[in-house]
């Protein structure tokens, strides 16, 4: 497939129980508990968005997670990067997934690890000051640790690389306690280990496009990605959107933005992040933010204008970060749903070979 860009899709894998999740919201809860009970909460509101091919999936299953490879790899998607959390002294959650596509060596599909280095707190589901797993950084051992346990997916053939370091990213940069310490702690472990190094990768932007880390280059990591939903935020759209809140209440509401990339930040360290989508009612009621009007047509504008920005540097170094690939409960997903089918896919597709 002739394609200009690297597409890396992050993948949720909130979807099989867990003793946490039951404990915390109920037995038997998965991000399809948030979906499936979600509900119009304006006129021309489109909820809830449930599956359509895939179904209401169990990523315990083996043949789920080839179904997804499957249909990531025929539209264009490279890899996976893989939500994985690490709280500090060696707690992990929701690594079952992961754990056993890296044992069995399959599915095919490459893949990455994205650290979602924050406290887990009920802020998505209207309890915002419930913590439930606190992120902590207890130092230099505790790296060691985190290292050697993903060490194994840093060898596995599939992992995606630039240049034969394997990618790794982080989520929340600025809440490490020394950024640029980290950036060499993990540098040196990879190459002790027989690595050329890693690729490290730095979330810079919240999902507003407001910059909450700036010193990605200065700090040693390779890349920064620049993210923010494709909402018109005009003064006007602003107003509207404040007179609407105050008269009925409900979730803030944005006009889907086909042109984003006019306002987003761009430079040589700086890779884009492109979303199709983005309602996270399901999770967070009306207290979320959506946008209407969204389109596979327009997201394909978007994938594109987001490749041209990436296009005079070296094949290997054009990743194009999509979120998500199965983020249900916040509106963005590549999976096929029951209103549009395989219609994302394809405009991403169509996208990465147009951009």
């Amino acid at each position: 497939m002739d394609l200009n860009a690297r597409a890396i899709a992050f993948y949720l894998p909130q979807y099989f129980p867990i003793p946490e999740n039951d404990e915390w919201w109920g037995p038997g809860f998965t991000e399809w508990t948030n979906a499936a009970r979600a509900r119009r909460l304006f006129p021309g509101h489109r909820q809830p968005t449930l599956p359509s091919e895939l179904g209401f999936y169990d990523l315990r299953v083996p043949e789920t997670r080839q179904a997804q490879s499957d249909l990531a790899r025929e539209y264009g998607v490279e890899a996976f990067a893989y939500w994985h959390y690490w709280f500090g002294h060696g707690t992990r959650i929701l690594e079952r997934p992961f754990t056993e596509v890296l044992a069995s060596g399959a599915p095919e599909i490459s893949f990455c690890l994205a650290w979602a280095n924050q406290t887990w707190s009920g802020i998505w589901h209207g309890a915002r000051d419930r913590i439930l797993r606190e992120q902590l950084y207890p130092g230099a051992e505790d790296d060691r640790l985190h290292f050697e346990t993903v060490l194994p997916a840093f060898r596995d053939e599939r992992y995606l690389r630039v240049g034969d370091r394997p990618v790794f990213y982080v989520f929340r940069p600025e809440d490490l306690p020394d950024a640029a310490e980290f950036v060499d702690r993990w540098q040196a472990m990879a190459r002790q280990a027989g690595l050329p190094g890693l690729y490290l990768v730095a979330e810079m932007s919240n999902m507003h496009g407001e910059i909450r880390y700036d010193r990605g280059e200065a700090d040693g990591f390779d890349a920064s990605v620049f993210m923010q939903i494709p909402a018109v935020r005009t003064d006007a759209a602003v107003f509207r959107m404040r007179a609407f809140r105050k008269l009925f209440g409900g979730p803030e509401i944005y006009a889907y933005n086909d042109a984003v990339q006019a306002d987003s930040l761009t430079g040589p360290h700086i890779q884009p992040c492109v979303y199709p989508n983005w309602d996270n009612t399901p999770r967070s009621g009306r207290g979320g933010v959506v946008l209407t009007g969204a389109t596979p047509e327009k997201f394909r504008r978007n994938v594109a204008a987001a490749v041209a920005t990436i296009a005079d540097r070296p094949p290997a170094e054009r990743l194009l970060w999509i979120k998500s690939w199965n983020e249900w409960a916040e509106g963005n997903h590549l999976e096929p749903d029951l209103t549009d089918g395989r219609a994302w896919l394809q405009a991403l597709r169509e996208g990465l070979r147009h951009g």
